[in-house]
């Protein structure tokens, strides 16, 4: 029996396990005209897609403000696809499911749009919304747009494992994206892509397995839903200063207890990310943005080089 409301079995189940209940009244199956506003407002748009073997996989599209546009309250128009060396190319296709994250650094404002591609045309995609929420502004650090960059993009270099380029920008990212899917059957289930952010060095690595923090958040667990049915995930790091992205797939699995989140100040819970492939795309990402400005919830999070 499915539930009645906007959560699937395991959304319900990461609740009962975290301690917690959620209504879901944020969540409509319409967009309001404010997010339809703020889309539209957007020079960027993180994506998450399944690809052809049911993986997620993360990506940002970027266009000058105006490529995202909502004709109705139920459907966006996106005039951007991913460049043909972008390991999530293939996946956008017609009857897909897709999730979306609008994400202003400059006002810390985020919105989610998740549903299923309707058409691909040659310069752009629809989507035909089912679920729309904001986020809050916890842990989004400010930034402010600077001169895109003019760089060529470099092919893409496949990863089997971590290199040190890899774990260099991980080691100093403030901000990830995960990309996660509900199992099949699970409704109202789906694609998700959200954001986690902490001060740089809340992200452990340890080999190819990466620890991270899970802080307080809107009590919703649509990422954690989803991995406790569907371990499969993927992560999307950005460098800001050069516009290099890193994708990486891997399985994840969620610490809800245990002596390590005494370690770790803010830490409600933490997930292991264990990489099975990746691809670092130099120079992909032609927006350019200033150094952070730390939100307060971010400072006060703690990092694993002072639990050590």
């Amino acid at each position: 029996m499915q539930p009645d409301g906007p959560f699937h079995p395991g959304e319900l189940a990461a609740q009962t396990l975290a301690g917690v209940a959620s209504r879901g009244a944020g969540i409509r199956n319409f967009m309001p005209d404010q997010h339809r506003i703020f889309f539209g407002q957007l020079p960027w748009v993180f994506a998450s897609v399944p690809d052809s073997g049911g993986w997620p996989l993360a990506t940002v599209l970027a266009g000058a403000p105006g490529f995202v546009e909502s004709q109705t309250p139920t459907t966006l128009s996106i005039a951007a696809l991913p460049s043909k060396d972008d390991p999530a190319f293939e996946a956008f296709r017609r009857d897909s499911p897709i999730g979306l994250l609008g994400l202003e650094l400059e006002t810390r404002r985020r919105n989610r749009a998740n549903g299923r591609i309707e058409t691909v045309g040659t310069d752009g995609f629809t989507v035909a919304v089912a679920q729309s929420f904001g986020n809050c502004a916890k842990y989004i650090q400010v930034r402010n747009r600077v001169q895109d960059g003019n760089e060529l993009a470099a092919s893409a270099t496949e990863l089997t494992s971590l290199d040190a380029q890899a774990r260099s920008l991980i080691a100093g990212a403030d901000t990830l994206f995960i990309a996660s899917v509900a199992a099949p059957g699970s409704e109202p289930g789906g694609v998700d892509i959200s954001h986690r952010g902490g001060r740089p060095g809340f992200v452990r690595i340890d080999g190819d397995t990466l620890t991270i923090p899970d802080f307080a958040g809107n009590n919703y667990f649509n990422t954690f839903g989803n991995l406790l049915q569907e371990p499969r995930a993927a992560l999307l790091f950005v460098d800001f200063q050069t516009g290099t992205l890193l994708q990486l797939q891997g399985e994840a699995e969620i610490l809800w207890q245990g002596p390590e989140l005494a370690r770790l100040d803010g830490a409600e819970r933490l997930w292991r990310f264990h990489v099975r492939r990746g691809w670092r795309r130099a120079h992909a990402l032609p927006l350019r943005w200033s150094a952070p400005e730390f939100a307060p919830t971010t400072l006060q999070t703690g990092l694993w080089a002072a639990a050590a």
